[in-house]
């Protein structure tokens, strides 16, 4: 699994258009990594079972529990699963839309941004959670940045 700032690099580069493409398999994968950090930062071992059909979405539930600011990002879970459902439905031959890619780009930023920013602020999801500066690897204490 990657670090946070690892993921947040990754999805700079495809979002900024820095050479890097992903697929929708591993902007899935990288929200659902996002939240497995967020839910061993609460001591909780990240659950494997689907919710929905999707992990990332049972990640949510169990990182939202005692937690109400965490539902902030549920629809941002929500609209990642539902940009793979495209990419999902389109026939086997077609490539994906690159609107669609980079939609699901965005949305996959948005939230490491917003999971990372709840990670040093706790009160993040009561304002805007798209502070980039909160999210510099300086900001972050040893244990996340290294995670």
């Amino acid at each position: 699994m990657k670090t946070m700032a690892e993921i947040e690099r990754r999805l700079d580069d495809v979002v900024l258009g820095r050479g890097a493409t992903a697929s929708h398999q591993e902007l899935l994968d990288l929200g659902e990594q996002v939240l497995a950090h967020w839910v061993r930062a609460k001591s909780l071992q990240p659950t494997e079972e689907p919710h929905e059909g999707f992990r990332l979405l049972a990640l949510h539930r169990q990182g939202a529990q005692k937690d109400p600011s965490f539902n902030a990002c549920r629809e941002t879970c929500r609209e990642l699963v539902f940009h793979y459902n495209l990419v999902i439905a389109q026939h086997e031959d077609e490539e994906p839309a690159a609107k669609t890619m980079q939609m699901m780009a965005l949305v996959a930023n948005h939230l490491v941004l917003f999971v990372g920013g709840k990670m040093v602020e706790a009160g993040l999801g009561d304002f805007c959670c798209s502070a980039k500066p909160l999210h510099q690897d300086h900001n972050l204490p040893a244990e996340i940045s290294n995670a």
